[in-house]
């Protein structure tokens, strides 16, 4: 079963840490110069509600470590289920999307 990441309405102190490896060999993907971007809506829409880039350590990106960290409003959303799309673009040029979707809960928050 796919990992769910559960937030609350209006947080902005979660992270979300990914290691991108090659398929075939299950080696790092090397980041450097690239840009990896998540493309957040609510499960099952056709419009994205926003794009957030993770942040690429230049000093180790060849290691494939990617951080997002939530900004003012990106968790602004009814309570419900959502999904993001990971899309990295390499320093050459090259467009990749990762075939599975990250899955999101958002709950209301109490206050």
């Amino acid at each position: 079963m796919a990992q769910i990441f559960k937030y609350v309405q209006g947080d902005t102190g979660p992270q979300i840490r990914v290691t991108l490896t090659n398929e075939d060999d299950n080696a790092p993907v090397d980041l450097t110069g690239a840009t990896v971007t998540l493309h957040f809506r609510e499960a099952g829409a056709e419009s994205v509600l926003f794009s957030r880039q993770f942040f690429i350590n230049p000093e180790t990106a060849d290691g494939g470590v990617a951080v997002l960290q939530w900004t003012v409003g990106d968790l602004e959303v009814e309570a419900g289920t959502y999904e993001g799309e990971i899309e990295v673009i390499r320093g050459s040029g090259v467009r990749e999307t990762l075939f599975d979707k990250l899955k999101f809960k958002i709950r209301e928050d109490f206050a």
